[in-house]
């Protein structure tokens, strides 16, 4: 009998052929990868082959799947970093200050009062489901964010960046919601919270960032002066950076998210040859792209009818308020007053307001929380309520944003951006 794992090799191997070589018909669709990854992974999971399997006589095998989302958006937020060549200047990274400031505080509490209002949640049950479907994602929204390091366009810069920084700093509100699980009593803990997991992890993953990043690059620039190295193993610097940067930082109880986001910008602005982080960007985006392949597959893989079904009423109250209602209107409160980046406009065109506010897309990062409260202690009834409304908004938003991603953004680029006022050109040297 041929072993399943040699099956779940050769069928994924089939799937990246066939995606790869449809890629151009696929592209042309109002339809995502992501889409058709899940598909395949429920295709694989219980309800299919069965050839992957998380569950174990219904046990969860939280810590692989914790692993795993750990791996995808550490490269994934560092892509970003890399991604932005922008000057580190207020009036730039505004619309930046205000999705991570504003909007995600508004995302979080406002989700929590639903949890508790709604859904017969505690305040911290609540906060920490908030904290876990706040962020929004940077592996699956490739499609809104920045293409190319030379793109001035605010949205794409906007969701990019919100990618990269909100997945590190939701971390803070998960803290605070396992807390409030584990004790109700928050004045035994709230001083500690605010000094060791908001002030402490917040500054030492920036530190940390700055630090592991210019010190690489410094080596790898010495080094290279001495003796190239070899071709093919050049840009492996760049994983060297992601784990260096990523475990260094969680050794010394900061936000690895956070400092990894930090590395890539930094390591983008660091190189004399501006050639160097280009090559390392192919590279981490081939390597985001398969992470993205096992990730939805086992997304699939773990999707079971009767829990869906037990918890669906709550799923779709939740991702209603939340696609049509919490993130439009918070983005709307948090973009009051935001004046656009070259453009004759006072304030961000109405129609781009709108598209921020749709494309919160959910995913791995969600993914990573969710496995990591189940790692400190969240179980029981309410594990299974987090979980599969968890679960539930990230596959509904796969399938929904998947689908209006390529023409709400054709449809942008042909009536909202081509508007914009030409970059002058003292400023396109600059971000160059």
């Amino acid at each position: 009998m041929v072993d399943i794992y040699i099956i779940d090799l050769f069928v994924i191997g089939l799937l990246l052929l066939i995606v790869t070589l449809g890629s151009g018909w696929i592209s042309r669709l109002p339809l995502s990868f992501a889409i058709i990854y899940l598909l395949v992974g429920i295709f694989l999971g219980p309800y299919g082959f069965g050839l992957i399997q998380l569950r174990q006589e219904e046990v969860f095998n939280a810590e692989l799947l914790k692993k795993i989302t750990e791996i995808v958006v550490i490269i994934s937020v560092f892509s970003c970093g890399l991604r932005i060549v922008r000057p580190l200047k207020l009036e730039i990274w505004g619309i930046t200050a205000r999705l991570i400031g504003l909007l995600m505080p508004i995302s979080i509490f406002t989700l929590a009062a639903v949890g508790k209002l709604f859904l017969g949640m505690s305040w911290g049950e609540a906060i920490l489901l908030g904290a876990i479907l706040a962020p929004t994602d940077p592996v699956l929204a490739s499609e809104v964010q920045l293409t190319d390091v030379k793109d001035k366009d605010e949205l794409r810069f906007g969701l990019t960046s919100e990618g990269g920084l909100n997945d590190a700093l939701a971390f803070p509100f998960v803290y605070f919601g396992i807390y409030a699980l584990k004790n109700e009593a928050w004045g035994n803990w709230f001083k500690h919270w605010i000094l060791v997991d908001v002030i402490w992890a917040i500054v030492v993953g920036i530190v940390m960032g700055f630090v592991v990043a210019k010190a690489v690059v410094w080596l790898d620039q010495k080094i290279q002066k001495r003796r190239q190295v070899d071709e093919l193993m050049e840009d492996f610097v760049a994983i060297a950076i992601i784990l260096l940067t990523y475990s260094l930082t969680e050794i010394v109880n900061g936000y690895g998210f956070l400092a990894v986001f930090v590395a890539g910008l930094v390591v983008q602005r660091s190189y004399l040859n501006p050639d160097k982080p280009l090559n390392q960007l192919e590279f981490i985006e081939r390597m985001e792209k398969l992470l993205e392949v096992g990730t939805i597959l086992i997304l699939g893989s773990i999707l079971l009818v009767k829990p869906m079904l037990n918890y669906a009423a709550q799923s779709l109250l939740v991702i209603f308020l939340l696609f049509v209602i919490i993130r439009p209107l918070g983005v709307w409160i948090s973009t009051i007053g935001k004046r656009p980046l070259y453009s004759h406009r006072r304030t961000l065109n109405p129609e781009t307001r709108l598209l921020f506010g749709w494309f919160g897309i959910r995913g791995v990062g969600s993914l990573y929380y969710l496995a990591y409260a189940f790692g400190k202690g969240l179980g029981g009834e309410v594990a299974e309520q987090i979980s599969w409304i968890t679960y539930t908004t990230i596959v509904i938003s796969v399938i929904v944003h998947g689908i209006s991603a390529t023409p709400l953004m054709q449809w942008y680029e042909k009536r909202i951006a081509k508007y914009a006022k030409p970059t002058p050109p003292d400023t396109i040297d600059e971000f160059e």
